[in-house]
């Protein structure tokens, strides 16, 4: 499970299926699993010596970038990421065969990928490796950051980000998708719930 697509379960809090507890209880142990696993894979590409090149590079500018984010403009990229994602998750959930669950999934996660959204869970990743990468030389001197850039990355860069960034998945999720499309179908939910 990824927190980002969860934020679409108030939904079924406000349709009265699930308690809101449950649903918190569900974040909190999503979230905390997808910040160890996203460690763990940074931590393993890490120690394999993959990104102690170019690529290690390129991570640590896009963790510099993240990590350098004013508090409102991170919100916002979050908002609109998990607008797309949540979207996503609804639709192939509406899609009846595979092919049709691959392109609903596939275009949208494209477009925030390419238009530079903020996501929490990739987040965690990529700036974990980038605090591991921070005194790999071989990492750093491909990456072309200056000292200052190269400072960004720290543990307060990484909450300085991570904070707002999940707050938007949270408002984009919640907000965008699951209010809106509740007040869309409220009237066939609540058919379903009499039968």
């Amino acid at each position: 499970e990824l927190f980002t697509g969860n934020c679409m379960m108030p939904l079924g809090y406000l349709a009265g299926y699930t308690p809101l507890k449950k649903i918190l209880r569900n974040w909190g142990w999503v979230y905390f699993a997808n910040l160890l696993g996203s460690i763990l894979i940074a931590a393993l590409i890490f120690f394999s010596g993959l990104a102690d090149n170019a690529v290690g590079g390129r991570a640590l500018q896009v963790a510099s970038d993240k990590m350098s984010l004013p508090f409102l403009q991170a919100f916002c990229r979050g908002i609109l990421c998990n607008w797309i994602v949540v979207l996503a998750v609804w639709m192939s959930m509406a899609a009846d065969n595979v092919i049709g669950k691959i392109w609903a999934i596939f275009f949208p996660i494209m477009a925030f990928i390419a238009s530079g959204f903020e996501h929490s869970v990739a987040n965690m990743y990529y700036m974990s490796l980038a605090l591991m990468l921070k005194g790999t030389p071989a990492a750093v001197a491909p990456s072309g950051l200056s000292d200052q850039a190269m400072a960004v990355i720290s543990p307060g860069g990484f909450f300085g980000n991570l904070i707002p960034v999940t707050l938007g998945n949270i408002v984009g999720g919640v907000l965008f998708v699951a209010i809106f499309y509740y007040f869309i179908f409220r009237d066939s939910l609540a058919d379903l719930r009499e039968h």
